[in-house]
């Protein structure tokens, strides 16, 4: 009898230096918490959309930029509904920041970084 894995969507994240350094002392398996300035977390859907964001914003803020991709568990994502930011690739979810720690929880495998922009 073989164990059916549970259904994963693939998400991305831009992200700087200073949130790469936590996830890795996560074990690449957990976001951070938000700062209190920071009330949502938002994964985006594409990988373009995250190139663009890790380029664009993080390499003039910080110096670096980085994509980074996973998957989550589908069902659980099915409470968050995809909200567009823009045109009609730009789209992303809005997860609480107090509700991260469970978003966590149903990640599947390691946080992977795909990209580096300096």
């Amino acid at each position: 009898m073989t164990t059916r894995q549970p259904e994963t969507t693939t998400l991305w994240r831009p992200t700087g230096p200073e949130e790469l350094a936590l996830v890795e002392a996560s074990g690449w398996r957990a976001w951070p918490p938000r700062l209190p300035e920071q009330p949502i977390f938002y994964p985006v859907l594409n990988e373009d959309y995250a190139i663009r964001i890790a380029r664009d914003w993080n390499v003039p803020a910080s110096g670096v930029g980085y994509v980074t991709r996973f998957e989550v568990g589908t069902e659980f994502l099915r409470r968050y509904p995809v909200r567009r930011a823009g045109g009609e690739t730009i789209l992303e979810l809005w997860v609480p920041a107090e509700e991260l720690a469970e978003f966590n929880r149903h990640l599947v495998g390691e946080i992977q970084v795909v990209r580096e922009y300096r």
